[in-house]
């Protein structure tokens, strides 16, 4: 039947482009976020012995009970806070914008993370991006506070820090977009084993604040857990959309167990903390590249006099894939981002954009 999809689907999501995960094969991966650390051979053998208790014959437990207070010790949730588990952060997205009204706007800083856009739009939904301040990719405060008087946001979503500007919002900003907002606002910490800063402990000061957290950037992507936490009256509706079964029965073990013998991950974070710090101070020295102060695991820099794709190119030419943000245009305009990575592959991302820059 010609034109089916035409026919049957919404004009927002025929406009729309799928998200596109580039080919790492044969290349070194800075581009993803992900910890470049393998789990040591130790940690690996005593993991596969208690995978052998997992019955994947079974259902999952629908609650995840066992990982859920295994991440409230290990993450010190504070017991009054209610938490929804998802499918890493993207479903948790989701399903927030799932539970609102159909002509809801949603609210975020620009640049921020795209699935913010991507999953609100798919939705049918009303997304608002407030441009960053140009000097210092800051919270434009006043452009914020008059977008949310006008437009009244259902959500607010804050990236802290914020993704792939790396920066984190004033604490004080924050505060009062929580303060001024009637709708929920979304602290997105992917981040936050890199940052030393969380709203978490502000949970019982705010009846609209949301707190959003993943596993994949401490090391364990590959499983795509995320949580939420928040008022039990909020957290309990949302869970009347997320699916049943949807934290699979490996994923639970796993991660409960990467929790309880967290050493190794916290010490491969402060690895990845020092690294950013030389990558970063190298990036500086460059005389055609403006780097950005970061409190994630990856650097935004500027090239300046010369196009950004053409240094995409050459690095990936090199073997090294990062990600180009220029064609986004606006405040990313010949912008790249590098992840952090082990120490042998940084330096091999840098000797390659030293050699980029004089080609």
């Amino acid at each position: 039947m010609p034109n089916l999809p035409a026919r049957l689907f919404r004009p927002e999501l025929l406009s729309m482009s799928a998200y596109k995960v580039a080919d790492a094969k044969n290349l070194i991966k800075l581009d993803a976020m992900e910890n470049p650390y393998p789990w040591p051979e130790n940690i690996q053998q005593a993991w596969l012995e208690a995978l052998k208790a997992c019955a994947i014959n079974r259902y999952p437990d629908p609650e995840a009970g066992a990982l859920s207070a295994e991440l409230r010790r290990s993450q010190h949730i504070p017991e009054n806070s209610a938490m929804l588990l998802g499918n890493g952060s993207d479903e948790i997205i989701q399903i927030l914008l799932m539970a609102l009204a159909a002509d809801a706007c949603i609210l975020a800083p620009e640049p921020g993370f795209v699935m913010y856009r991507q999953v609100a739009q798919s939705l049918g939904l009303h997304y608002r991006g407030v441009p960053l301040r140009a000097d210092s990719f800051e919270l434009d405060m006043p452009a914020m506070l008059t977008a949310i008087q006008e437009w009244r946001p259902a959500l607010i979503f804050l990236a802290y820090p914020n993704n792939p500007t790396g920066n984190l919002f004033d604490l004080q900003s924050i505060k009062q977009i929580l303060a001024a907002s009637s709708g929920l606002v979304v602290i997105d910490e992917a981040y936050a084993p890199f940052a030393d800063a969380s709203f978490i402990g502000e949970l019982e000061n705010y009846n609209n604040l949301l707190v959003m957290r993943t596993l994949s950037k401490l090391g364990l992507a590959g499983l795509r857990l995320g949580y939420l936490l928040g008022q039990p009256e909020i957290v309990g509706q949302l869970n009347k959309i997320r699916l049943p079964y949807n934290i699979n029965c490996l994923t639970q073990a796993t991660a409960e167990f990467a929790l309880k013998n967290g050493d190794f991950l916290q010490e491969q974070t402060q690895n990845i903390r020092e690294q950013r710090c030389l990558v970063y101070k190298a990036l500086q020295a460059f005389e055609n590249i403006e780097a950005y102060h970061s409190a994630a695991n990856f650097i935004l820099f500027r090239t300046k006099g010369i196009a950004a794709g053409r240094i995409f190119e050459s690095l990936k030419q090199q073997g090294v894939l990062i990600k180009n943000l220029s064609p986004q245009g606006g405040l990313l305009e010949n912008c790249l981002r590098v992840t952090i990575g082990a120490p042998d592959e940084n330096q091999v991302f840098l000797n390659a954009l030293q050699q980029a820059l004089i080609l």
